[in-house]
């Protein structure tokens, strides 16, 4: 049966340009205009975070919008906080947009008496009463499974695909992709794929965190054009010194996608004065200014495909048509259409 009422949309502070974004394109899709839920999220003197709904909520389809990025631990109060305040005022379902989802790379124990935070937080959030996730590119896969409710994952290769096509269209037959470490060598064999293109992996190990003691390529990259992909970008230490190494072994250039920009500290000052020709990252995390004035970095859209799938969640049709290029093709129609 058709749901009677429309999607509502509930944002945080982590990332209002992505919400508004989001928005946007529900208004477009359901041919009426879909704003933000008029709310104010914001702090008292000492810090605690405070929401106030303006609107009438009961009944309805809450969708929360908001990143757990830095400051993390303010996001993911605010997060809970703002779905607390929706399930005392009656919303009949509570859904947390997470296009990047913060503490995922605490996903097991690396050692004796340290704690499995990602599985703390998907308890705080399932406590909170949020009935189901909506987020991206998780860390590790697993960690749909320390939720005890619906967990959708969608992931930005399709969108990657889209935008290499586009922008490397006279140069695919020379493109390699390039998996920058082992665990992540399933995410960038399915970029490849997508795009009919062979696969390298820079082998790396650590002497302890933070510090890479040696790389190794494995895989011909000489005269390639060579596209690293990952999920993060922290300070951006292995990546830049992942393409120093491929420029070593005889790469023509080197491009990075990866989808969460997180950047912090020197991050943006090392891309700038890599080797690396381009970073793409995507709009999960709210861009700071040198982000945006950076001129190797681009950023690519998920506005389309969130809006999308919330829109599938609501309507209780399939979420997981989304990774398939034909279907989200049509969404980014316009955005990459040669000229």
């Amino acid at each position: 049966m058709p749901n009677m009422t429309e999607p509502k949309l509930i944002s945080g502070n982590a990332n209002r340009t992505l919400a508004k974004a989001i928005a946007r394109r529900l208004s477009v899709h359901r041919g009426m205009s879909v704003g933000l839920v008029d709310a104010r999220v914001e702090r008292f003197n000492d810090q605690e975070i405070f929401v106030e709904v303006f609107e009438n909520v009961r009944g309805e389809d809450m969708f929360i919008i908001q990143p757990t990025s830095n400051p993390a631990n303010d996001n993911l109060m605010e997060l809970l906080i703002i779905a607390d305040a929706m399930r005392r005022s009656s919303a009949a379902r509570i859904t947390a947009v997470i296009p990047y989802f913060g503490y995922a790379r605490q996903d097991r124990r690396t050692k004796a008496r340290t704690p499995i935070s990602a599985k703390l937080v998907a308890n705080l959030i399932a406590e909170a009463g949020v009935e189901r996730v909506l987020t991206m590119d998780l860390h590790a896969a697993q960690i749909q499974g320390f939720f005890d409710i619906p967990v959708d994952n969608l992931y930005a290769s399709p969108v990657f695909a889209l935008d290499i096509k586009h922008h490397f269209h006279n140069k695919l037959d020379q493109v390699m992709v390039v998996s920058p470490d082992v665990g992540g060598v399933a995410r960038a064999r399915e970029l490849a794929q997508r795009i009919g293109a062979p696969l390298s992996i820079v082998d790396k190990r650590r002497e302890k965190p933070g510090e890479i003691a040696e790389m190794t390529v494995i895989g011909d990259v000489k005269g390639k054009t060579c596209i690293i992909v990952d999920d993060i970008c922290d300070t951006a230490g292995t990546l830049c010194k992942a393409a120093e190494v491929l420029m070593e072994q005889g790469a023509r250039e080197v491009h990075s996608y990866i989808t969460h920009g997180v950047l912090s500290g020197p991050a943006v000052d090392r891309i700038t004065k890599s080797v690396m020709k381009s970073l793409v990252i995507t709009d999960s995390i709210e861009p700071t200014d040198a982000v945006k004035a950076a001129k190797n970095i681009r950023i690519v859209p998920t506005a389309p495909m969130f809006a999308q799938a919330i829109i599938n969640i609501w309507n209780g049709t399939s979420v997981s048509s989304l990774f398939d290029l034909d279907t989200l093709g049509p969404i980014y129609e316009g955005m990459y259409t040669r000229s």
